[in-house]
């Protein structure tokens, strides 16, 4: 018998599941998405660079949300909602990968200096990586989000 994937156990575990593919939900997402990107931008501006990388990390996090419940999808698991981005959509999922080891390494972890540098690259990460997603979202039609919903609904089951 196949060992359950990673993405079919957080289904199984309901961690993962099928909705209604939503453009409310998803133009929420994207709002909460503008305001995490403004935050970090605020918080580079007093300094607060860790944070501010967070902040950034989690500006790209919502639009990854709203994609996928644009076409169905919720997810209440980072690395499920990363893999999902290559796995369903073909979205190079790299940079908010490392957005992501970015923010926790500096948001848990007291060996590690953030940079004007490090938190700027953060946010223009996270300015390329929400253009890009918003800018596939505009393109989906009824058609092509019910193939990305069957699509991630088989790698799921």
């Amino acid at each position: 018998m196949k060992k359950p994937s990673f993405l079919n156990r957080l289904f199984k575990e309901e961690k993962i599941k099928e909705t209604e593919p939503s453009e409310e939900v998803s133009k929420a997402y994207l709002e909460k998405s503008a305001k995490s990107l403004s935050s970090a931008k605020a918080l580079f501006d007093i300094g607060n660079l860790e944070d501010s990388v967070a902040m950034a990390y989690y500006s790209m996090y919502h639009c990854l949300l709203s994609l996928l419940f644009r076409v169905g999808i919720k997810c209440e698991n980072h690395a499920a909602a990363i893999i999902m981005l290559k796995k369903v959509f073909g979205i190079d999922n790299s940079s908010i990968s490392k957005a992501k080891t970015e923010r926790i390494d500096k948001q848990y972890y007291l060996d590690f200096v953030v940079t004007d540098n490090d938190a700027k690259q953060s946010i223009e990460f996270a300015e390329d990586f929400i253009s890009e997603i918003k800018d596939f979202i505009d393109r989906l039609n009824n058609k092509k989000i019910e193939e990305l919903h069957k699509k991630a609904m088989e790698l799921l089951r």
